[in-house]
């Protein structure tokens, strides 16, 4: 038997770590290494953290509180690394939804999840098609 499993757990031998004490973490122990790099882009751990932090509060002004479900169709971009922090930073329930899907099944994925807010990827608005070259 492993002799470190007869220890009971305590202050001095185990803490949980959940994304957010991580993000937090890792913003205190490692602040200026980079957490994030995207093309040109490079955010620090504790940049991060402080970007979660206003995006949390931006969310909180909105009107999002524990329970709430927060619906997000986004490439893996930054904006969506930190709505994984941001939205359990209120207690919310992040709905990151594939952007692959067709509309249909968006539409049903939304209409089920009953979500508060849609958060979207400029790209998937419908300003934002390009016309069909002729």
């Amino acid at each position: 038997m492993n002799p470190y499993e007869e220890l009971e757990k305590n202050a001095a031998n185990y803490v949980s770590l959940s994304p957010l004490s991580f993000l937090a973490r890792a913003a205190l122990v490692h602040p200026n290494k980079t957490a994030v790099i995207h093309g040109e882009r490079r955010y620090t751990w504790q940049e991060s953290y402080q970007r979660c932090v206003k995006l949390a509060s931006s969310l909180a002004q909105r009107g999002i509180a524990k329970g709430d479900t927060i619906s997000v169709i986004a490439f893996n971009t930054p904006e969506m690394f930190e709505m994984h922090f941001a939205v359990p930073m209120v207690g919310a329930v992040l709905h990151a939804i594939n952007t692959r899907l067709d509309a249909r099944t968006v539409a049903f994925m939304l209409e089920h999840a009953q979500s508060k807010l849609l958060i979207y990827d400029l790209e998937f608005s419908p300003s934002s098609k390009k016309p069909s070259a002729c």
